[in-house]
């Protein structure tokens, strides 16, 4: 596969690597020629490095590792080198006190799609911390991390399946990508808890088997514990 990186910094790192590895071609684009040189040094094998133009023309998958303020005009620029691509977005467009910038208006995924109708865009790997992507493979308490993945377009969503299991980890069906602000809202809510509170965010959801509330007892058993 065919992987146009747009973005020089830590998810473009951590991601790219496992895609490298798995022996995509893989081209960083950057505004800075120099920090994409030294990225794609860095991941070495098949990554090159160009433009932000060249990398949206090269990838039939693209990687918008921009942060939210930047990632909509950029691809508003290059909308007619995505056209047809598949575009991921990991962005969070989260603010000052953990709080959500798309509040009352369109998610930063959606924005991203507006800006290049044009493409596929697809919502993945916003919710872990870059150090998280680079570990190989994610893997906790002997469960491979989920990544919930939110796009329309189900050849789109394939192929960001397959990314995301050679990055070590289970994808999970998100919905639409009507449904990426809810990961964005999630990414503010579980920064906030993790960052601001010191808090564990995996301990506020039951184990699945819990998830519709505990199991029922059968109607026999339930006649016994009141004999």
């Amino acid at each position: 596969m065919r992987i146009g990186v747009l973005g020089t910094g830590n998810m473009a790192d951590a991601l790219a690597t496992h895609w490298v590895r798995a022996g995509h071609d893989v081209v960083v684009g950057g505004r800075d020629v120099h920090k994409a040189e030294r990225l794609a040094t860095r991941l070495g094998g098949s990554a090159k490095p160009g433009s932000l133009r060249a990398a949206a023309e090269f990838g039939q998958v693209v990687l918008a590792a921009l942060p939210f303020g930047a990632g909509a005009s950029v691809a508003r620029g290059l909308r007619t080198a995505l056209d047809g691509k598949v575009l991921i977005d990991c962005s969070n467009p989260v603010g000052p006190g953990f709080l959500l910038l798309t509040q009352g208006g369109p998610s930063a995924a959606q924005q991203l799609a507006a800006a290049a109708p044009g493409t596929h865009v697809v919502k993945a790997f916003n919710l872990c911390h870059e150090d998280v992507w680079r570990m190989t493979p994610p893997v906790f308490d002997g469960r491979s991390l989920a990544v919930p993945v939110c796009g329309d377009d189900e050849t789109a969503l394939a192929l960001v399946h397959q990314l995301v299991r050679q990055a070590g980890c289970e994808p999970v069906a998100g919905g639409g990508l009507e449904r990426a602000g809810l990961l964005e809202a999630t990414a503010a809510l579980f920064i906030g808890l993790w960052v601001g509170e010191e808090a564990d965010a995996q301990a506020i959801a039951p184990p699945l088997a819990y998830a519709a509330g505990p199991a029922h007892e059968e109607p026999e058993d339930a006649e016994k514990a009141f004999r």
